[in-house]
């Protein structure tokens, strides 16, 4: 992690990232990508396919159908297209920045999920909308090889067990996290319990609590919160998000997703500690 002072902490970038999901033999499996090894932010992380804003984007879903399309090829459209059309306009947009013609994307297709801001220790900071996507049918993801080098598909179940080898990162280990019983029972139930989520909608902002022994991120219901480092954001008491582990410890380069020392179980759902 990039430690920074509090007051030269930067402004979040605003960003979208997307949560491609399609059936498989043991629930819904969800889509990752690796980072390159030099990337500046989450290098060698899987992910979720995403990135920032760019000029003209006032909307984050219109930032997250294309970061899907750049990096993975997947393209969210209401439209029908070939494959080799698809791959033309992909290439094009990662070569130049040449935009599909106007109406080829389509937001319809993605549902909210959260909103994560990354902690003022970071150099680099986002706040980031995450959406869920179904997989297009007849569609294949690929990597676009230039970001983003390798893909794997995985249940949430299986990503949180592999969690240290795939580097994920605190936000991919939450989402996996809170999608782990609804994607037992397919898509539709992932989306339905999305449905309620976009009604709560609150954004993360997870502090730094200071240890010489290890780093600790605190997110907003974690009985140590007030006491974090950086800019902080609270969450309404009860909230619906608010429930199980409550802080990420990083220990021998893997983000542990626990509960504060002492604490039972909060408020919302049962969890057991992945």
């Amino acid at each position: 992690m990039d430690s920074t002072s509090e007051k030269s902490s930067v402004v979040p970038k605003s960003a979208a990232s997307v949560v491609l999901m399609r059936e498989g033999s043991d629930g819904v499996e969800i889509y990752l990508l690796r980072r390159h090894r030099k990337a500046g932010f989450m290098a060698s992380s899987y992910v979720f396919p995403g990135g920032i804003c760019e000029e003209g984007e006032s909307d984050t879903r219109e930032t997250a159908v294309r970061e899907l399309f750049e990096e993975s090829g997947v393209l969210l459209t209401s439209k029908s297209f070939e494959p080799e059309q698809r791959q033309s306009m992909r290439d094009a947009l990662n070569a130049d920045g040449t935009m599909p013609p106007e109406g080829t994307f389509d937001v319809s297709g993605l549902h909210y999920f959260a909103h994560w801001i990354t902690p003022t220790v970071e150099k680099r900071r986002y706040s980031a909308e995450f959406y869920l996507a179904v997989m297009p049918e007849g569609q294949v993801a690929s990597p676009d090889n230039r970001e983003v080098v390798d893909e794997i598909w995985l249940t949430p179940a299986q990503a949180l067990a592999q969690a240290k080898e795939l580097r994920l990162p605190p936000p991919q280990v939450r989402t996996c996290l809170e999608l782990l019983e609804s994607a037992k029972g397919g898509v539709d139930a992932v989306l339905a319990a999305a449905r309620t989520r976009s009604d709560d909608r609150q954004a993360i902002l997870p502090r730094l609590l200071a240890s010489e022994k290890d780093i600790t991120l605190l997110l907003p219901w974690d009985v140590d919160y007030e006491r974090g480092q950086g800019e902080a954001l609270a969450m309404p008491a009860g909230h619906a998000l608010a429930w199980g582990p409550s802080r990420f410890v990083l220990l021998d380069g893997e983000w542990h997703h626990t509960l504060a020392p002492g604490s039972s179980e909060v408020s919302g759902k049962d969890s057991d500690d992945e």
